[in-house]
Formats: structure tokens, C-alpha cells, sequence
């Protein structure tokens, strides 16, 4: 018995030897820029919504860390190998990625958001480049073709039982004839013109009538051509995505998303490129995480228009190895930074206060 009590004491100091150095050695924290939750200032330093709460974190448990920058790419596949101990970042808890590695308590909550490019606001050279569109000339084309018809076929029943108003040249008896017939069907009737034969009198009953369905058509083909100018973009939802070409990026929930609603995409590198696709009507939209867009827009001087509302909502969490004894303490602090006052005061100094 007195042998195995010194082993037992060794035992314990080399449990805590070796426990001192695992504290004593700094945390690898694996980032990737994605601002506003991680951002690289021009003097090289890292700062955003997820540095400060990690940094809040860190400093409550009393641990060094190192920063280990990596593109996003090579982040996820770093904690799933334990390489290193926490990834930090604009990170969405999905269930496949919690069968790979362990996520702290959510930070953030968002969710999925379109970006359009801005509607013009209607002028007076819009409204005249609107009537001057082929759909709006092709119908003034095929009425003034109907109207010169009807003129036509009232001219020939017409130009011998009535000569005096329908008379003269050819020319002439036809003018006439398309004079009555647009002054008809606009409902007009000057009455300086009239059929006097039975024929030509079937043919103004039928064209009066007719007249109120052509008036209505020309009606709708001038609103529809002074107001599709105003309404080349029609997503104004998830709903409206299917049948557009959607920019996002490569490897994150929004992908995700659009391939899961078979919605056709383009993929990009980074939210930059894509919104820039946009912008080049290379894409018709972006989807993408609502905070990110927000942010990345404004810093481009908001070419585009960040539709109001988010779907598909997702929780943002810190991401470390399977089984790691830091996820414990590290929810805790989390919980302890979140419910703080200081907390919404971080996030409004990034994403400005709400409206």
C-alpha cells in the first residue's frame, strides 16, 4: 500500500502538469474575412462583430489565443480535423455540420435575404422611351391596319349609294372611310359622316360594337407599355426566384437553399463578385445571409436593393472539434456576452441601430 500511494501523488502532479500546459498554451482561433462579423482593417488588424464577442469570451476564461486566418474553404475542414480550436466567423448551424464538429450557443440570429437591382423611378424620358417600344408601335400599327380594313369594306358598299361622303378619287372615298371609322370606334361620332345603305349600315353596327372591345385593348396596351419599363424586375420574394438566374455563394446555406428549390444559379467566389453580377445584369438577384448583404452593399455605395424580410432563418455560432472540452465554457460566456447590455450596442456599432 505504501508503493501505490507516491504513485497515486505522481500520477496527480503529472495530470496537472500536463492540464497547466494545455492551459497555458494559446487557443488556435482559424478566421476568415467575412464582413461585418470578421474584418481585416488597413493596418492589418481583425476586428467585427464576431472578433469582439470572441475576444469577450477569451478574456472572461482567461485563455491566449492566436489568430489563424484561412480562406473559408479550408475553415470548416480545420475543425472538423481538430487542427484548430475554434473557427470564428458568420458560421450557420445546419445539421449536417453538427455531425462533423461541435457548435457553441448562437450569437446571431438572421436569415436569408434578395438583393434586386434598384426599380427607376418613372420620368418623362422613360415614359416617352416606353411609347416609343416595339409592343406599343406594333399595336398603333395593327389598329390603324383594322381601322383602314374596316374603312375599306364601308367604302366599297358606300362610294356609289352615298357619293357625297364617300365619294370622290379612290383615295379620297378611302379617307373618308378611315376618318368614320376611327371617329366611330373611339365612340366620338362627329356625325359628319354616315352609311346610307344597308350593307354599309350592318357594317357601322357591327364596327360600334367592336369599337368598345378595341378602345378597351388600347387602353391596356398603353398602360401596359408606360408601366413595364417600371417593372422589369419582378422578384419581390422567394417566391418569384424560380424562372431567374440568382448569384450566391459557393459552399454556404444560401446555396444550399437554391439547390434544394432547384432555383438556377450562378456561383461566386465571394459576395462581392456576386453582387457585382448583379450590378452588370450578368444575374438577375442575389440571395444570401441578410446581415453580410446588408453590410456588403452599403460599403459599395447600395447599387442595389435589399428587399425588406428574411427567409429560410438561420442561428450563427462559433464551431470547434467534436467533443471539445471548450464548448461548455465557451456557450456559457457566450450566454453571459449576448445577455448583456454592452451586446446590442457591439452589433449596432457594425450593422447601425435599427429603424
Amino acid at each position: 500500500m505504501s508503493i501505490w500511494k507516491p504513485l497515486a501523488v505522481l500520477a496527480a502532479l503529472l495530470l496537472f502538469s500536463i492540464h497547466t500546459h494545455a492551459q497555458d498554451k494559446p487557443l488556435k482561433i482559424g478566421i476568415t474575412e467575412v464582413p461585418p462579423f470578421v474584418i481585416k482593417t488597413d493596418k492589418g488588424e481583425w476586428q467585427g462583430i464576431s472578433i469582439d464577442l470572441w475576444r469577450q469570451v477569451a478574456e472572461d476564461l482567461g485563455r491566449d489565443y492566436e489568430f489563424e486566418p484561412m480562406p473559408f474553404k479550408q475553415l470548416l475542414p480545420a475543425v472538423e480535423n481538430g487542427d484548430i480550436d475554434v473557427a470564428v466567423g458568420a458560421l450557420t448551424m445546419t445539421a449536417d455540420r453538427e455531425t462533423r464538429f461541435d457548435f457553441s450557443h448562437p450569437f446571431f440570429q438572421t436569415g436569408l435575404s434578395i438583393a434586386i437591382p434598384p426599380v427607376p423611378q418613372p420620368s418623362l424620358f422613360s415614359t416617352l422611351k416606353a411609347l416609343m417600344s416595339w409592343k406599343f408601335l406594333s399595336v398603333i400599327l395593327g389598329l390603324a391596319g383594322l381601322l383602314l380594313a374596316v374603312g375599306f369594306a364601308l367604302w366599297l358598299v358606300e362610294r356609289k349609294r352615298n357619293p357625297e361622303q364617300f365619294g370622290g378619287s379612290a383615295s379620297q372615298g378611302i379617307g373618308s372611310s378611315f376618318w368614320w371609322a376611327a371617329v366611330t370606334m373611339t365612340t366620338v361620332g362627329y356625325g359628319d359622316k354616315a352609311p346610307v345603305s344597308l350593307a354599309g349600315r350592318l357594317i357601322a353596327l357591327v364596327w360600334m360594337f367592336a369599337g368598345l372591345i378595341m378602345v378597351a385593348s388600347f387602353t391596356a396596351a398603353i398602360t401596359s407599355s408606360l408601366t413595364v419599363s417600371n417593372l422589369q424586375n419582378q422578384i419581390q420574394g422567394p417566391k418569384d426566384l424560380p424562372g431567374n438566374n440568382i448569384a450566391t455563394i459557393a459552399n454556404t446555406a444560401s446555396e444550399e437553399y437554391l439547390q434544394d428549390h432547384r432555383i438556377r444559379h450562378e456561383l461566386y467566389p465571394n459576395l462581392t463578385a456576386a453582387l457585382q453580377s448583379t450590378v452588370n445584369g450578368e444575374t438577375d438577384a442575389i440571395v444570401y445571409d441578410r446581415a453580410l448583404l446588408q453590410y456588403r452593399n452599403q460599403q459599395e455605395g447600395r447599387p442595389l436593393t435589399v428587399l425588406p424580410g428574411v427567409f429560410q432563418q438561420q442561428l450563427y455560432a462559433l464551431a470547434l472539434p467534436e467533443g471539445s472540452p471548450l464548448r461548455g465554457p465557451v456557450s456559457e460566456k457566450i450566454l453571459e456576452v449576448t445577455e448583456s447590455p454592452g451586446w446590442q450596442t457591439i452589433v449596432d456599432n457594425y450593422l447601425g441601430a435599427p429603424d
